[in-house]
Parts: structure tokens; sequence; C-alpha cells
């Protein structure tokens, strides 16, 4: 076995047959090159490089149907995984990505929605995953109350980029709790609102700048000299600074030393790299459900690396 030899002792019968119910008789080698196969898929080896390997391994080619169908019998384990009671999280960290999915004879872009949770002792965990149509406020609701349904519990801090859907959910469902704008996304918003006759990356290490700044107050004050700077020469900017900037202080609250892992959704970001490395492979999926269930498989393996690995943080 893989774990090296195993003793076995088999009884010796004379007036019947016998035969351990611990070894699956005949099973062994189907069920290896099944998994093996659902491996393979997963970690991105396209299906026609798998046709070919097990051409040349097993003698027979196995179908990108039949491939699929193996990938299906996981169905139920992802089903529990997604459905599993969660617990008490006081941090929330949110964000959605888009995938390529076949809806109804066309070609659709679908939002992956996810959610991970940071507890007290900077314990990360995968809360859960969701595919739906867009970012728009049902699908939001409906994905953070079922987070909610599951038991999550004692959140008094979130983290995400600033979009409309998702805003109007998260006061909907967590009312009064903080919440603090990515500051990497802030940043590379504030581009968008630089005329071409000015630096961009200039305005942007100055907005950076104001963040990794020491407190709120000092932050405030930087904001009001860069305004004053440039409310001349570039007033779309300045009046978008003011609203929006004041969005990423929240992190302020927190201790010093934890700050820089809760300021800006890079942990989310570094999940969306992993998708979208073995997503690129399938390019566009069959359906939903094919989509749910290779990005729960991915997902599910980060959250065991999170539990076998170090903490994001000790807050204490």
């Amino acid at each position: 076995m893989r774990i090296g030899e195993v003793p076995l002792k088999i009884p010796q019968t004379r007036d019947c047959i016998f035969y351990p119910k611990t070894v699956e008789k005949g099973v062994r080698s189907k069920k290896a090159l099944r998994l093996a196969l659902s491996e393979m898929y997963i970690q991105g080896v396209s299906t026609r490089k798998v046709m070919n390997i097990t051409e040349q391994l097993c003698g027979f080619e196995v179908s990108s149907t039949q491939i699929s169908k193996l990938t299906a019998d996981m169905d139920a384990e992802m089903e529990v995984w997604r459905n599993r009671p969660l617990g008490e999280f006081k941090y929330l960290m949110l964000d959605a990505i888009y995938e390529k999915v076949r809806d109804n004879e066309r070609v659709v872009d679908m939002a992956v929605l996810l959610a991970i949770g940071i507890n007290s002792e900077g314990i990360r965990s995968v809360l859960g995953v969701s595919v739906s149509l867009s970012e728009a406020e049902i699908h939001w609701r409906t994905f953070l109350q079922g987070l909610i349904t599951r038991g999550l519990r004692g959140v008094e801090y979130i983290i995400s980029d600033d979009h409309s859907g998702l805003g109007l959910a998260r006061k909907a469902l967590f009312s009064g709790v903080p919440w603090q704008r990515c500051e990497f996304h802030l940043a590379q918003n504030a581009q968008s609102y630089v005329s071409k006759i000015m630096n961009k990356a200039l305005i942007g290490d100055e907005i950076r700048e104001i963040f990794n700044t020491s407190n709120r107050d000092v932050a405030q004050s930087m904001l009001k000299d860069f305004v004053m700077r440039y409310e001349k020469i570039e007033p779309r900017l300045v009046k978008w600074a003011e609203e929006n900037i004041p969005e990423a202080f929240t992190v302020f609250t927190l201790p010093v030393k934890i700050r820089k892992h809760l300021r800006t959704s890079n942990l989310c970001e570094r999940i969306n790299r992993k998708i979208a490395r073995r997503t690129r492979v399938i390019r566009i999926f069959l359906n939903e459900d094919s989509c749910l269930r290779i990005i729960s498989v991915l997902l599910m393996e980060v959250g065991e690396e999170w539990i076998a690995g170090k903490k994001l943080f000790i807050e204490n």
C-alpha cells in the first residue's frame, strides 16, 4: 500500500469461502483509476490530455463525458462541505470573480461569490462559494443569508471592494458592522479620475501614503492636504477622493500589528488567481453546476492548506 507493507492475517477455511470485508475484492485498480482521473481534471489537465494518458497507460481511451461523470461523483462531498455549519468569525472578507458559463445555448459571464472568515486567533476559513448570474443585490443577499443560516456569527469587521449590490446586501444583513473598503482596489479606481496630463503613478503613490500612515487623524490631515493641492487642476479626482478615500480608514480601529492583513481583500485575490489558473484550461464551463463543482474542490483544498498551515496573525 502507499504507506508501506501491511501484514494481514487470512484465516484458513475448509467448508466455506471467506474474504475480508476490509479488502474490497477486484475494485482496487478501478477506484485508483477513478481517483487519478478526477485529480488530473481538477489540477488543470485538459480532457484531451487525460484521454491520451489513459490510452497510453491503460490501453483504452476515456471520453470527456466519462471524465465529467467521474468528477460529478464528488458532488455529494462538495455539497456537504458547502453547507457545513459555521461558527464565530470576527473578520469577514468578500469578493467575486467572473467565469464564462453556457446558459440556455449562450455563453454568459457568471459571478462566483466568495466569502472568507478569520477568527480572533487568526485562523482562516473559506466560508462559502456561490455561482450567480451577477453581483446584483438579490444574489449577494441570498449568499450572505446562507452564511448566517449556517451559523455565521460574531462578525465585527467586513472587508470588500465597493459594489452597489454587495453594499446594499451587506447593510441589510450586517447593519452596524464596520466596513473597510479594499485599499488596493481603491487606489486603482483613482486612476480613472486622473487626467492625461497628470502622472497617474504619482497620484497612486500619494494615495497609498495616506493609507500607510499611523492613525486616522494623520490620514485625514493628509487627505485634506491632497485635496487642497489638486482641487483646481484635478476637480474630478478631488471630488472622488473626498467621498471615497475615507471608506478605507476603518482599518485604523484595529490593533496596529494586524492592520496589514485586514486593509485589503488581497487574500481573496490570491485565491482568485489560483482559480483562474485552473479555469483558464476549461475556458467555458458546460453549465453552472460544473463551474461550482471545480471551484468548490479548489476552495476546499485551500481550506485544508490553511488548517495545516500557520495562522494569518496572532491578535493577542
